[in-house]
């Protein structure tokens, strides 16, 4: 991975405006396109499968008057009762009016018959039921507007109108001016991190074009899905945080290596590699934990999910490709001053200070991790005692959707919530639907009326109303009025007894019964997450240990950072739960204590995995680095824990920052996870990482980096650190020394294989232009080549073909190396040799070349031709003939063209006989050196091929045959 990532950023430094221009365009055109679209956000909680959500649809099947939206007007009179007089008459005209208005299906009066609970008991408010035609995320706002014009023509001094209902719920997508200041306060960040204003620009700029990119994604998304209306403040506020932290991961690798004197360029690249593989690591870690939402069945919440991966993953393409542009237009103005703190810091990071001189000064992060390592129990202790009393209130977490009364009081929404729940009681707020299929009932109103009254016995129950048959007399509704309000935990207590009671009342009236409405959907959306959370974070934690134990290739760094994670998470939610719950300091945040956000959890668990998984790298890496060469556990402690507390904590205070910026002024649903996430990352940076991390692992000391064997084997490595990439530089400046040595290609200890089958190693050089006899048994022979052309691994030692090293760049290599292949055992074909090489030529090579395949085939049939007559060939070659019909040599030189016309630098016969012809193949020889071009080398393979007597040919012949290419040999 690092080496891609390596190509990526030179490529990106290298071509800077174009990319530059590309992100403009995908940013504007993004962002146009979504606000052409038009598309809205809707809070629509559904979830398939539930009881609830079954009813629903078979009532939008059997029952579409109730299929759409409803929504309440609430009328207040501070001196007149409603239900006598001129205050009546308007009401009545009132619904009338309503049930008019396009959009509109129907408007109840609070005097009609089926009325429930819409009068209260001192006379003073009425509820008008208005029912539209569409759900409320299809409901236009024409009708909305038309609705809320008749209701005002009611307001007076001492009557109040408002309107309750999710259609009413107002959302306005935007910044206020205390998630801008959280933005400058990143900014301030960057400015004291780096020292410099305009290094500070950049992970401002980068996070800024990726964000606008992902939010008019999200907009155009909402255009043909309905998205609920905290899906785009999330990505927003995910998109912002990882987009300037990983920004600021990669610019400060990159500084450091400018003050080390790296080139602009060479620094670019590596601090894609290295930073960015961290940075890779962690959005990929962040993207699959928000995906796998998906696997909770609820829609609003997968969607949840997407939308803010799709945020990551461009925070971090832009990070890795934007951000190297940028660092490319600058080129060396990035460089920290000489004598600057930051210069000075990398100039003496790991330097040993020389004898009789001062010792540096020591920073911050080198005498906490200093003050750590002196007694590392005692802090392990302490943060975990802190962080478990933190977690105390967790214990007592209750889940809801949100509902009017989480709203804030300017909301018409709030204001009716509160009207009904004083003058009503609170569960008028939250009506439940009971469906009863009638299908199966001879005496439909009678036994509708002896299930309402079994349904009236029910404990928690205020009152019922009586039930409404649908015009085919299959289906009927009863609306209950819980005592207790929605969100209340006995109001989901009387939905279960609900539903335990309707395999009696079938059994007793034949009337199947379900359990339904926005409150019953509710219920079932945090019941189905409760349950979801356990699992969800066994997953998340078997998954960050799995990770990190690639990449560190140890037990326990994953498992302490595993235990660390879990601490971070419960602490979160007991402080979340002591805010919006309990009521601590709510009233300063404008939160409404109550059950916390049902899916806060969950989001949390996955967006915190991957933040502090990017912390636990970026600490550790280093660590490990300087455990690998040599370092004593606390000195590889204090070496990776200095080199990246800075910037990590930077990187903490930016998220903290820009998701505490959420908190004050954001929407209820925002407010919730704000906190959590702002908590969790100061928690994780800080507590569990910078402090739990260093003390133990030094507590473990050398057994921190204990891995069983049989465990490293089977792990893939992830190789973030870069490694792979120092070895790739080496290898490649390896690789252009010999080609500057004249030789095409190099093999130092070169061991090939698969399986058991091995080869090696093998040592040696061929001149460029050369034609190389190589012998010795087939299939080791095979081997040897496929290995050399990068079709099979290089287990060990290295290689360069052309100037492109082994193993690092074996698939750049394939394609450099081309195959001819005859013998008994060739497989030959009938076709004829134009039609051959056309075919050919249209696989190889760029795409475009496909549309002169067939006239270039023409020319290397020619030149097949002439080749052949130059060498006394009889035999007619053209563009019909069959290569099956061939003699020997024609066949073996006219196979040679067919692989030398792929123009690579390397071609590579084998035989499984000897060299075709009665001379041992001297004219297939002669003939291969005409015909490959002169600054290709030529490889030749035979069981007797290192035995030839060479004729006189115009470029060099070399014998080739290491000792375990011999039959026989060990292997």
């Amino acid at each position: 991975m690092a080496i891609l990532l390596s190509r990526i950023g030179r490529f990106a430094y290298r071509r800077a405006v174009p990319v530059l221009i590309a992100w403009l365009i995908i940013a504007a055109g993004a962002v146009a396109g979504g606000l052409a679209l038009g598309g809205k956000m809707q809070d629509s909680f559904s979830i398939p499968g539930t009881e609830s959500q079954e009813a629903i649809d078979r009532l939008a099947a059997v029952f579409p008057q109730t299929a759409g939206a409803s929504a309440q007007l609430v009328i207040h009179s501070t001196d007149a009762r409603v239900d006598e007089g001129a205050l009546r008459d308007a009401i009545e005209r009132l619904a009338t009016e309503l049930g008019d208005v396009a959009g509109v299906d129907s408007a109840m009066s609070p005097f009609g018959e089926y009325a429930v609970d819409a009068v209260s008991d001192d006379h003073r408010t009425a509820v008008v039921q208005v029912q539209f035609t569409e759900p409320s995320e299809q409901v236009s706002a024409a009708s909305l507007d038309g609705v809320q014009q008749l209701g005002d023509t009611l307001a007076t001094d001492t009557v109040q109108v408002e309107y309750g209902g999710q259609v009413f719920q107002q959302f306005t997508f935007g910044l206020t001016i205390v998630e801008v200041l959280g933005v400058l306060f990143a900014a301030v960040v960057l400015i004291v991190t780096f020292g410099s204003l305009l290094s500070a620009g950049l992970p401002l700029l980068s996070a800024m074009l990726a964000l606008g990119a992902s939010m008019g994604g999200i907009l155009a998304l909402a255009a043909f899905t309905t998205l609920s209306t905290t899906t785009p403040m999330l990505a927003l506020m995910i998109g912002l945080a990882v987009g300037i932290d990983y920004a600021l991961f990669i610019l400060s690798r990159h500084r450091t290596q400018l003050a080390r004197g790296m080139d602009p360029e060479e620094s670019a690249a590596t601090a894609v590699a290295t930073a960015g593989g961290s940075v890779v690591f962690a959005g990929v870690t962040v993207m699959i934990a928000l995906a796998g939402l998906l696997i909770v069945g609820i829609p609003f919440l997968g969607m949840m999910g997407v939308t803010a991966a799709l945020a990551v993953l461009l925070a971090m393409l832009a990070a890795v490709t934007l951000l190297p542009a940028l660092m490319g237009l600058l080129t060396g103005r990035l460089a920290p001053k000489p004598g600057s703190r930051t210069a000075r810091r990398a100039q003496e990071h790991d330097a040993e200070p020389a004898d009789g001189a001062a010792p540096r000064r020591t920073t911050l992060g080198e005498r906490w991790v200093a003050l750590v390592l002196k007694a590392p129990v005692a802090f392990i202790l302490g943060v975990v005692a802190l962080l478990g009393v933190a977690a105390v209130p967790a214990t007592q977490l209750a889940l809801a959707l949100p509902d009017g009364g989480s709203l804030s009081e300017e909301e018409t929404s709030r204001r009716a919530y509160d009207l009904i729940a004083d003058a009503f009681g609170p569960g008028r707020n939250g009506p439940l639907i009971v469906t009863v299929d009638i299908t199966q009932t001879t005496d439909v109103m009678d036994d509708l009326d002896r299930v309402a009254e079994r349904i009236a016995e029910v404990p928690g129950v205020a009152s019922v109303g009586a039930p409404i048959p649908n015009p085919t007399v299959d289906t009927a509704i009863i609306q209950v009025i819980p005592e207790t309000g929605p969100t209340d935990p006995a109001t989901t207590e009387l939905v279960q007894h609900l539903r335990g009671i309707a395999g009696s009342i079938e059994a007793d009236y034949g009337t199947p019964i379900a359990v339904t409405g926005s409150t019953a959907v509710a219920i079932d959306v945090s019941s189905r997450l409760d349950e979801a959370l356990l699992p969800f974070g066994i997953v998340v934690v078997g998954l960050s240990i799995l990770l990190l134990m690639m990449v560190f290739r140890s037990i326990v760094v994953p498992i302490k950072a595993a235990v660390g994670y879990l601490l971070s998470v419960l602490a979160s939610f007991g402080i979340v739960v002591a805010v919006f719950q309990w009521g601590w300091g709510a009233d300063a945040l404008g939160a409404v204590p109550g059950p916390i956000l049902s899916f806060m959890p969950i989001l949390l668990m996955a967006i915190l995995f991957g933040l502090a998984m990017d912390y636990e790298v970026f600490l550790v890496s280093g660590m490990r680095e300087a455990h690998v060469h040599g370092a004593t556990p606390k000195q590889a402690i204090t070496r990776g824990f200095s080199g990246a507390a800075r910037v990590v904590t930077a990187a903490a205070l930016i998220m903290f920052f820009v998701f505490a910026a959420f908190v004050p002024e954001g929407a209820s649903m925002i407010k919730v996870i704000a906190l959590g996430l702002a908590v969790g990352v100061a928690i994780d940076a800080f507590l569990v990482r910078m402090t739990l991390v260093p003390a133990v692992m030094a507590l473990f000391g050398r057994h921190a980096w204990y891995l069983p064997r049989w465990l490293d084997r089977i792990l893939p490595d992830v190789d973030v650190e870069g490694e792979g990439l120092r070895t790739h530089l080496d290898d490649l400046a390896w690789a252009e020394s010999r080609v500057a040595a004249g030789e095409a290609i190099s093999l130092d200890g070169l061991v090939g294989g698969i399986g058991d089958a091995r080869v090696g190693p093998a040592s040696g050089a061929v001149p460029r232009g050369a034609i190389a006899l190589v012998g010795g048994e087939a299939s080791r022979r095979r081997l040897l080549a496929a290995t050399v052309a990068g079709r099979l691994p290089a287990l060990s030692g290295r290689a360069q073909i052309a100037g492109r090293p082994l193993p690092s760049e074996a698939g750049r290599v394939s394609r450099m190396v081309s195959f001819a292949e005859f013998g008994g055992a060739a497989r030959e074909s009938e076709l004829p040799l134009g039609e051959l090489l056309t075919e050919r030529l249209r696989l190889t090579g760029r795409w475009y070349r496909a549309f002169t395949a067939r006239r270039r085939a023409r020319s290397w049939v020619a030149r097949i031709h002439d080749v052949l007559g130059a060498a006394g060939s009889a035999v007619p070659i053209g563009w019909n003939t069959p290569t099956s019909s061939l003699p020997p040599v024609e066949r073996a030189v006219a196979l040679l063209g067919l692989a030398l016309s792929e123009r690579t630098p390397v071609v590579v016969i084998d035989s499984v006989d000897p060299l075709p012809g009665r001379d041992h193949g001297a004219a297939f020889l002669a003939a291969a050196d005409h015909l490959a071009p002169a600054s290709t080398t030529v490889i030749v393979g035979a069981a007797v091929a290192d035995q030839l007597d060479a004729p006189a040919l115009t470029r060099p012949v070399i014998h080739y045959r290491p000792a375990d290419l011999v039959e026989g040999a060990p292997r």
